[in-house]
């Protein structure tokens, strides 16, 4: 089957390769090279990069699957609304990661998580002109363990989804539409994972687990990659060293930080940071 591909991250190149091994992909497309830094030059998306390694066409222009001759088009994480003449012309489905209508948008795994929610899946829908509200085909559950974290979760959810994608060249049913109350993944900001110490442990783990959550020591931005949850009573922000090891109080609960990145520096234990930094007692993060 003629198959245009969609999407832009890393974690999706792994739908492609499965397609690619499948079908014939006759258009892929990604978002336009950018810079990752100021003095860097122009660098592909790794969906660009994986369809340039696989010999396949790419642009950055959904309308080029229409001149491709796709029979179908697969979108999966793409973070652009697909105009209506394109639909009409090349349907289309979507892997979306989540058991919509909860978490319609841009960043469905990270909002799960940061709402605690104890459950999530990926869904297989008809791609229609709204924001992930198209009629759905088909969907897997899946449990969120505590250990959790966004990268982990959305490898998984991947792995779920790609059977849903065996019956493109045939029957796939008739699409369900959403039921259901609808939320909104709206993407996620720094504002989001910065850690107000005031906020319960448990809160504070989760932004950890969505990878990115930070906090501020000596007036440079340090960030918290790995943490847990331990018992205890501590004045909200204050480090401490214990046998438990670093530790912060929180408004319920301690905070156990086990991997850091300070600023301008490689990640590191927390172990190595608390002594390379000389914390003394009493310091706090703010």
């Amino acid at each position: 089957m003629r198959v245009a591909f969609l999407g832009t991250p890393e974690f999706v190149v792994p739908v492609l390769e499965a397609l690619h091994a499948r079908h014939e992909i006759v258009q892929v497309v990604s978002r336009a090279d950018r810079r990752r830094s100021r003095r860097g030059g122009l660098e592909p998306s790794p969906v660009k990069q994986a369809a340039i390694d696989l010999g396949l066409p790419v642009s950055a222009r959904p309308a080029d699957v229409v001149s491709a001759g796709a029979e179908v088009g697969v979108v999966v994480a793409f973070g652009r609304i697909i105009k209506p003449d394109v639909l009409t012309s090349v349907p289309m489905v979507n892997l979306h990661l989540s058991l919509l209508p909860r978490w319609r948008g841009a960043a469905p795994v990270q909002r799960a998580i940061l709402a605690g929610d104890a459950e999530t899946g990926v869904s297989l829908m008809e791609l229609d002109e709204g924001l992930d509200t198209g009629p759905v085909y088909a969907q897997v559950p899946t449990e969120i363990d505590p250990s959790d974290t966004a990268e982990s979760l959305t490898r998984r959810l991947i792995d779920l989804g790609l059977p849903l994608l065996d019956h493109l060249d045939g029957d796939r049913g008739r699409p369900v539409p959403q039921s259901g109350e609808a939320t909104y993944a709206e993407k996620i900001t720094k504002a989001d994972l910065r850690l107000d110490w005031d906020a319960p442990a448990e809160l504070l783990l989760r932004r950890v687990r969505v990878g990115g959550a930070w906090a501020v020591f000596r007036d440079q931005r340090l960030a918290v990659i790995g943490a847990q949850v331990t018992p205890g009573t501590g004045l909200p922000g204050q480090l401490e060293r214990t046998p438990d090891g670093i530790t912060v109080g929180t408004g319920e609960a301690v905070l156990v930080i086990q991997r850091v990145k300070p600023e301008g520096r490689n990640e590191q234990a927390a172990s190595d940071w608390w002594n390379g930094s000389r914390v003394a007692a009493g310091e706090r993060l703010e």
